[in-house]
């Protein structure tokens, strides 16, 4: 058994998909509204003001899409793996090119060296992000996965639990 394979971080991987996929589901529904989502082993939470009940169709077809193969679902754009990935990349190489021993301000001609490189980085790390989606932080194949009850937490706010 791989370590992405642990009971409570498969858990949160599925739900992470399934958070990807009912936010794909929802957003055509909700063109000019900004959604957001956080998943663990318990669910996931949707961020925006949607109806209670387009979120709940959504879930419920993201589900069936999933458990019908269609993976793509389970990547999305707007994902944090995606910016976690090109920041972290692009922050270290700038931080590997400002380290070393002398005075902050005699290191200042670095910069336009640096930041040609970081930007580079920046685009080449673009396509990891989906990449690392698909592999490591969420799991498309939902198993026995079901949809427990979707609540309204507070206005632009729901609560999925699954089970």
């Amino acid at each position: 058994m791989s370590l992405l394979d642990v009971p409570f971080l498969l858990e949160t991987r599925r739900n992470h998909a399934l958070e990807h996929a009912t936010l794909k589901i929802l957003s055509p529904k909700y063109p000019t509204l900004p959604l957001g989502g956080h998943s663990n082993p318990t669910g996931f939470m949707i961020i925006g003001d949607v109806y209670t009940e387009d979120l709940e169709t959504a879930a419920d077809e993201a589900l069936q899409r999933l458990r019908a193969g269609e993976r793509g679902l389970a990547i999305h754009p707007g994902c944090g793996t995606n910016y976690a990935t090109s920041g972290l990349l692009a922050g270290s190489l700038a931080w590997f090119g400002m380290k070393g021993k002398g005075a902050w301000h005699k290191k200042l001609w670095r910069i336009p060296f640096i930041f040609p490189l970081v930007i580079f980085v920046w685009v080449l790390s673009k396509p990891l992000g989906p990449k690392l989606q698909d592999k490591v932080t969420t799991e498309a194949n939902p198993g026995d996965m079901e949809i427990l009850s979707v609540q309204k937490i507070r206005p632009s706010l729901h609560r999925i639990i699954t089970r």
